[in-house]
């Protein structure tokens, strides 16, 4: 068995990773010359390098080990699948149990009449799928020229063609371009863009630009709406409470399909099962993954509204699918994942427990003088640096700088908090305890004290 737990010196393995390993999201040369930080191991909310640092993880990996590191009976799953049936594919009039087992357990916990799944490998993939649903779906209704998907700016869906082309994130669009058809309004950011109108007024405001979006189309040229409940990699933005009723009332007033994008937001992260329960949302369509199967084997798909699956039935065959779609050992690990959350009442452990808890310990590091706002919903949570909370002021320098100083100091404290711009943000696994929350929070006011020293001595704390 090729178990790599007795590795080679960090410095070694830093070299071969350099010299083979192409990274997500990364520059390359610059990360060469650092040495990548070597995870070996997880247990709870912890991690392990290859130094034998032990870490806090405040971003429950890439926001999807929900249950938390080391879950035996997760482990015990997969390999027991493999043994009996490693692989079948859903093409073909076929299937297998995991996947009827994993669609009606969804479908069971889904709001309102979300009751069919189409499986992908990803929430990526998810959202490649429904952009042809959605596209489908109007064809089959007679209107095919209804294929406009209007999204936000700085929203994020994945990173393929269509994923990034639904997502507002101009650097992705400008390496390799977007496809056409996806139009982007702007985002409900009230803290960074609200100016001098109360959060209320500009959830109402930046929900309106959907309308304005639809009318400048042509209502009869828009096939859907995709939105993130809260704004993940977009820096954990919050909407006002105005903005998604408003959204919901134009999405019903002009027929136009609603899609949920709760790759980060579901199985837990925000209190509820899902964000859209959290906010009140009805969405034709949801798109999930990471905590489906809490990152512990690769799986997304796009839960349907009755309506929606119907409609497609009707038009015969849909050619659309992946090798992996609802691949039977991620199928079997997912339905294990959803049994934990149930059973231990994760769920419950979040809105009861957790987020309480960090929702007052969070709210106090707004008193840093670095600080200028801490927002919380569930256990996704954000912090605004500002060189001024008075005016809400941003950095002189370039956009980002002082937040990645300020990761740099979570990652020599043992602390991953990630930053979006000048905003970090966390999403720890939904198991974290009260004293892990401790430690959470003492690791980071120690990160913002060194972070806000060194702006300091550097002459950075200078507003725009």
């Amino acid at each position: 068995m090729n178990m790599i737990t007795n590795h080679l010196p960090t410095a070694e393995l830093q070299a071969l990773d350099a010299a083979h390993h192409m990274h997500p999201f990364t520059d390359a040369n610059g990360l060469a010359a650092k040495g990548a930080r070597v995870i070996t191991r997880g247990k709870g909310v912890w991690l392990t390098d290859s130094e034998g640092n032990q870490i806090i993880d405040g971003m429950a990996g890439l926001w999807c080990v929900n249950v938390g590191y080391g879950r035996k009976s997760l482990a015990e799953v997969a390999a027991r699948q493999m043994e009996e049936l490693a692989y079948y594919n859903t093409f073909f009039q076929t299937t297998h149990v995991p996947a009827i087992a994993l669609a009606a357990k969804i479908a069971e916990l889904a709001p309102g009449d979300l009751n069919h799944v189409f499986f992908a490998g990803s929430g990526s993939e998810a959202n490649d799928t429904n952009i042809r649903l959605v596209r489908r779906y109007w064809d089959i209704k007679g209107k095919p020229w209804r294929k406009t998907v209007i999204a936000r700016w700085n929203g994020y869906h994945g990173s393929t063609m269509g994923g990034g082309s639904l997502g507002g994130m101009k650097p992705i669009h400008a390496h390799g371009g977007k496809i056409e058809g996806i139009e982007h309004i702007d985002q409900p950011y009230w803290w960074g863009e609200g100016g001098d109108m109360t959060e209320d007024e500009f959830g109402l405001a930046r929900a309106r630009q959907l309308e304005e979006k639809i009318l400048q189309i042509g209502p009869d040229n828009v096939a859907a709406f995709i939105g993130e409940p809260v704004q993940g990699a977009g820096g954990v933005i919050i909407p006002p409470r105005t903005y998604w009723p408003e959204i919901q009332r134009i999405c019903d007033e002009y027929g136009i399909l609603l899609i949920a994008d709760e790759v980060i937001t579901g199985f837990g992260r925000t209190g509820n099962w899902f964000g859209s329960q959290t906010f009140g949302i009805r969405p034709h369509i949801m798109t999930i993954a990471k905590g489906l199967s809490s990152g512990y084997q690769p799986i997304g798909g796009s839960i349907v509204c009755d309506e929606v699956a119907r409609t497609v039935a009707e038009g015969g065959e849909f050619f659309h699918g992946y090798t992996y779609s609802g691949h039977p050992v991620a199928a079997a690990v997912a339905l294990e994942n959803l049994r934990i959350l149930q059973e231990e009442h994760i769920i419950e452990h979040v809105r009861d427990v957790a987020h309480p808890y960090l929702q007052e310990r969070w709210s106090a590091l707004a008193d840093h003088p670095l600080v200028g706002e801490a927002k919380l919903v569930g256990l996704m949570g954000s912090i605004a640096l500002t060189p001024n909370k008075a005016t809400r002021a941003k950095f002189a320098g370039e956009q980002g700088t002082v937040g990645f100083r300020c990761r740099e100091r979570c990652f020599a404290n043992n602390l991953i908090m990630r930053h979006v711009g000048d905003r970090m943000i966390i999403a720890p696994p939904l198991v974290i305890t009260p004293e892990e929350i401790d430690v959470l929070i003492a690791r980071a006011r120690t990160s913002l004290d060194e972070c806000y020293a060194g702006l300091k001595a550097d002459g950075l704390l200078v507003a725009a």
